[in-house]
């Protein structure tokens, strides 16, 4: 056991980078393929996500198969295309060190995506959620990991399948310098996670009709499977640390592990007893890295997963503003006393308060619009004329104290 909390530790240990090394942040956004009538395209289907995939090849070289040598990824440099359980198309892209890099990346990828679609009648779109499928319709892509986390999830309840198959979203990865600076980031980053769920809302539907409340990315995580989402628990002690994270790892239960062929099998059996009787590698411990889904997820940098898939401007905007906060001394010390001492409660009570009222509800006291306009005032100090205009989108929307989300109602009604 101790063996395994150390080569848990030592792989985020091997995360940490040098102070004085340019800022690095790395963007995912994963993309919906549907026909002109907003209708699920299937993996399979004669111009699904494979064919899709095939077309980039020739930018993105590399090749990802699954197990049965379907074709599941490509990637080159500076960029990859992967393909998430029900063929939801992700671009992962950078690391860049200006915001203002990542929307003219964006716009290439989707220019050239479109132009292969259009001829065919299909797009690809930016939504939290699919616009008109209910989560038994949409087929799973052929990787035999999903087979198995689909059928955990179904024996826990529905939304882990809802996860895996109907929804899409926008993460933003950030480096850290030491293992203070790690969970210090990581306290920060899950306390305003409910604000980042808010400000990037971008599900109206949910499994084929309005939803019946805000937030409904946040819903989904909160019931797919406790054990491996929500808050990492004990973020938001002072006394957290990499080796409590790493035990936390080891006591969760594992759904699949990898075979000495590299074949996957299902296990009811907790990482730590998986691994009990031999000392894990570093693949061991990127498998169960892999197989956690919390707001905010650690591997070699920070995963700040709780926004919606967005159009190329709102993320471009969030990418801004992620580095204006995490990236200045500044901006980290004011987050710290806004937050104070905020509890694991206090974070999951600013979740149910924002799903019951969105902008009218109170965010650790402060009204939930000012307390958003201040997150952009203290980016707008710490970036560049240049970079702070990429806040832009994001901050109007927020001014206006709408979400894409509810905008989107109307259009659904």
């Amino acid at each position: 056991m101790q063996a395994n909390i150390e080569a848990i530790t030592n792989y985020f240990k091997s995360g940490i980078k040098d102070a004085k090394d340019p800022v690095r942040l790395g963007m995912e956004l994963e993309h919906i393929l549907v026909t002109e009538h907003m209708e699920a395209v299937p993996y399979s289907d004669e111009h699904g996500s494979r064919w899709l995939l095939e077309q980039f090849l020739e930018d993105l070289p590399e090749a990802t198969y699954g197990e049965e040598g379907a074709l599941i990824g490509a990637s080159g440099p500076g960029a990859a295309l992967t393909l998430e359980p029900a063929a939801q198309f992700e671009i992962s892209a950078g690391p860049y060190e200006y915001a203002n890099e990542v929307r003219p990346e964006l716009e290439r990828f989707e220019r050239k995506a479109a132009a292969l679609l259009n001829p065919h009648g299909q797009r690809l779109i930016t939504l939290g959620y699919h616009p008109t499928a209910r989560v038994d319709d949409l087929e799973l892509i052929p990787k035999r990991r999903y087979q198995y986390m689909d059928d955990h999830f179904q024996a826990i309840g529905r939304y882990g399948r809802c996860m895996m198959r109907g929804s899409a979203a926008t993460q933003i990865s950030i480096d850290y310098y030491s293992e203070k600076d790690c969970l210090r980031k990581m306290r920060i980053a899950s306390a305003l996670a409910p604000a980042f769920a808010l400000l990037c809302d971008n599900s109206p539907v949910f499994e084929g009709e309005i939803r019946t409340h805000q937030l409904v990315r946040t819903k989904i995580w909160r019931e797919c499977d406790p054990a491996r989402c929500g808050l990492v628990p004990g973020i938001m002690e002072p006394d957290f640390s990499f080796e409590k994270y790493a035990a936390y790892v080891l006591g969760t239960p594992a759904i699949f592990g990898i075979d000495e062929n590299g074949k996957p099998f299902a296990t009811e059996q907790t990482f730590g007893e998986l691994y009990q009787n031999h000392d894990m590698q570093v693949a061991d411990v990127e498998h169960a890295l892999s197989l956690f889904f919390n707001d905010v997820r650690l591997k070699t940098y920070i995963e700040i997963r709780s926004a919606d898939s967005m159009p190329t401007p709102f993320v471009a905007a969030y990418v801004a503003l992620i580095k204006g906060l995490f990236y200045s001394s500044e901006s980290l010390d004011a987050l710290d006393e806004t937050i104070g001492s905020a509890t694991q409660e206090d974070v999951e009570q600013a979740k149910t308060d924002l799903m019951d009222a969105g902008y009218d509800a109170l965010l650790y006291g402060i009204p939930a619009g000012e307390f958003i306009d201040n997150l952009f005032d203290l980016a707008r100090k710490a970036l560049s004329a240049t970079e702070a205009s990429c806040l832009a989108p994001l901050a109007q929307l927020a001014a206006s104290r709408k979400t894409l989300a509810t905008m989107g109602e109307r259009k659904a009604r």
